[in-house]
């Protein structure tokens, strides 16, 4: 399957898109993933240049101006793209391995290359579309129901154990910024002050 057939099939028959990656090896992954993550970045990093250049010349006069501020957007950007890049590869499969303990919980046993490689597909469409105000909101919401599909298909679990999978870390995340929040109010009232 080729990089516009996975977009396109990512995008809109994810069910069927993934059941034909289900034997693709983790390195067919990461190059697709790459691709749509280095999309992603030039075209935030351009907007960064843009923003960069146009705020230098409205600090500074004539060109004199837009040549410094082109020249801060451009070194900005480039550096926005670097970061990006390293920080979407590492997360990936940081996240990937975070992700599979608890898609483990929920009876997927297929391994973690499939769950990486659910994380990876399921970026599909706030990679190409993240960028773009609204749209991104969408894109966002479709990620998590496309990742949610990429578990039950590679794992071959139920609907449901996928969506307990995905919403388990964040039902502990909140519990416990509960628990954090409940003592700095306990600590706040009663004077204590927590240690430096």
């Amino acid at each position: 399957m080729d990089f516009y057939e996975k977009v396109k099939g990512l995008l809109l028959e994810p069910s069927k898109t993934f059941d034909a990656l289900k034997d693709e090896p983790l390195d067919g992954a990461l190059k697709y993933y790459i691709c749509i993550a280095a999309i992603y970045s030039a075209l935030f990093a351009l907007l960064l240049g843009f923003a960069g250049s146009l705020f230098g010349s409205m600090m500074g006069f004539g060109n004199l101006g837009m040549m410094m501020g082109a020249g801060a957007g451009i070194g900005a950007a480039i550096t926005f793209f670097v970061v990006f890049m390293v920080m979407a590869v590492a997360g990936a499969f940081i996240g990937g391995a975070i992700l599979h303990i608890f898609v483990y919980i929920a009876g997927g046993r297929k391994g973690l290359t499939q769950t990486i490689k659910a994380g990876m597909y399921g970026s599909t469409a706030p990679l190409l579309f993240g960028w773009l105000p609204i749209i991104n909101i969408i894109a966002g919401i479709w990620s998590l129901v496309t990742e949610i599909i990429g578990i039950r298909q590679l794992h071959e679990i139920t609907t449901g154990r996928a969506v307990l999978a995905m919403v388990l870390p964040l039902v502990i995340t909140f519990i416990l910024a509960l628990v954090i929040a409940g003592f700095f109010v306990i600590a706040t009232n009663t004077g204590l002050r927590p240690l430096p």
